[in-house]
């Protein structure tokens, strides 16, 4: 049995020991959302494998803007238990208006680069999306006389 003092002790000791575990911004564990992530094969729930490919020995393409990106940010309590997801989706759609992209142009994303990353403290975490891209519009084709070739310009006559 515990007498009255000890116990106050006791307890009081332990409002310390979490008061300091609580207080401190930093964490000695890994997220438990990172955790979490592991035990169902370490990979994202989104794989995107999609590649377009320009000949950069013919000239059909213009680099229209170079490094256009897009954030979306999320929200998780204790770094698990995610009330609102950094959306993939958002990120791309942010990238999309600040890169100006207009519907019916021969553009396209190039050199896609997606980062996952986040902050976490005790309490909570802020998962973070990046997307970075450059966009390449394609230009139409030369008049050819001969598939895969190119006709030349007519030369001007001295006149």
């Amino acid at each position: 049995m515990i007498s009255g003092g000890s116990g106050f002790l006791m307890l009081r000791g332990l409002i310390v020991l979490i008061a300091g575990m609580l207080l401190s911004g930093c964490t000695a564990v890994a997220p438990a959302g990172g955790l979490l992530g592991m035990a169902h094969g370490g990979t994202s729930p989104l794989q995107i494998h999609e590649q377009t490919s320009v000949n950069l020995s013919e000239d059909n393409f213009v680099l229209v803007r170079t490094n256009v990106f897009g954030v979306s940010k999320g929200f998780s309590l204790l770094g698990f238990i995610t009330i609102v997801p950094a959306n993939f989706t958002t990120a791309m759609d942010r990238m999309y208006a600040s890169a100006q992209m207009t519907p019916g142009q021969p553009q396209t994303v190039a050199h896609l680069i997606v980062e996952h990353s986040g902050s976490y403290w005790i309490l909570f975490g802020i998962p973070k999306v990046e997307v970075h891209a450059d966009i390449v519009q394609f230009n139409p084709p030369a008049a050819t006389g001969r598939p895969g070739k190119r006709r030349a310009a007519p030369a001007e006559r001295p006149g």
